[in-house]
Parts: C-alpha cells; sequence; structure tokens
C-alpha cells in the first residue's frame, strides 16, 4: 500500500482488480478545499488511458511489476517461448499477451517481458528494429522516395509499405510502435 503522495511516472496501481500504470500525475492544492491529485492512468493490459483523481493521502494498493529483459526462442503452437537470459527458466506466453510485438519478434531476438506474480502482462521491444524484406515488386528507373510507397513483406511475415526505390533483400529499420518505414539500413 502506499499514498497518493508517493505516486509518480511508472507506477503500477491494483484498482478494482485491474493493473493501471501511471502515465501523469500532477499534485493540486486549490485555494478552498483539500487538495488532490489528478492522475492518467494506462490499463496495463488493454492500453486504453483514462483520467483519474485521488485526494490527497488517500492509500492505494501498488502492485509489484517484475520486467525482465528475455530472449524470445520460438513459437509453440499458440505460444511464444521466452527465456530468461540471467536464469535460463522458459516462459510461454500467449498470443494475446505478446500481441502486435510478433510481428517484428525474430527467434534469439531479446524483448522486455512484464510479468505480475509470474503472470505475464505484456512483451515491450525496443521502438525500432532492423528487419529484412523478403518479398516486393521491383523498382523502376527514375522512383524517389518522393513518389510513394509499396507493400513490402518482411522476414517475419509482417508486411509494411516502403517506398518505390527498395527492393527485396533490402535490410530496413521498423517502428515496433507503428509498424511504419523509418529508413534502409546500411551494413
Amino acid at each position: 500500500m502506499a499514498t497518493t503522495n508517493d505516486l509518480k511516472n511508472g507506477t503500477v496501481l491494483r484498482i478494482d482488480g485491474r493493473l493501471w500504470t501511471v502515465v501523469e500525475f500532477q499534485h493540486v492544492k486549490p485555494g478552498k478545499g483539500g487538495a488532490f491529485v489528478r492522475t492518467k492512468l494506462k490499463n496495463v493490459l488493454s492500453g486504453k488511458v483514462v483520467d483519474k483523481t485521488f485526494n490527497a493521502g488517500l492509500k492505494i494498493e501498488t502492485a509489484n511489476v517484475d520486467k525482465r529483459d528475455m530472449q524470445y526462442l520460438y513459437k509453440d503452437g499458440t505460444d511464444f517461448v521466452f527465456m530468461d537470459t540471467d536464469t535460463y527458466d522458459q516462459l510461454n506466453i500467449s498470443e494475446t499477451v505478446v500481441g502486435d510485438v510478433a510481428h517484428f519478434l525474430l527467434e534469439n531476438q531479446n524483448a522486455l517481458v512484464a510479468t505480475n506474480d509470474g503472470v505475464p502482462l505484456y512483451v515491450e521491444l525496443p521502438p525500432s528494429v532492423t528487419l529484412m524484406v523478403t518479398y516486393t515488386e521491383p523498382g523502376l528507373q527514375g522512383d524517389r522516395s518522393s513518389a510513394g510507397t509499396k507493400p513490402a513483406t518482411l522476414e517475419t511475415g509482417y508486411e509494411i509499405q516502403v517506398p518505390l526505390f527498395l527492393e527485396s533483400n533490402t535490410k530496413v529499420k521498423v517502428d515496433t510502435r507503428d509498424g511504419s518505414y523509418l529508413g534502409r539500413v546500411n551494413d
């Protein structure tokens, strides 16, 4: 248990049986009336963001969320198998928990896995990853980066939009938050 005075960004609260992360908080002391804390909370599982106000000094339940760097090993049916890089323990995480991260996940790639009491909550990748384009239509002479886009299939099987000049077997940087093309990677 903690009080509203202990709130800070990243704190995970348990409200009505659900886990919420504090995205923003502001202590307010109006001229008239009691002080309060205005917060913006994000649901850990669904990603829904809500505004909630607490009276100052109110006791709230905090949740212990363990974030570990884990390595993705392989897909087993509908589960993704991750290994803790420190203890070598393996953890099966369902497709629903992994979510859209699966579009950018390659075997032996590291990811941040958050758990609460041993239950996986979410998997997080860095803001961008480098992936190979396995197939895209060939570009034509004179195609430029500002001329438009075309679909391209990545090595994970996910399809993104890339500039017309890009060819197959090219490494590209992809934004893991929205799947957008960020640029070509030269080795």
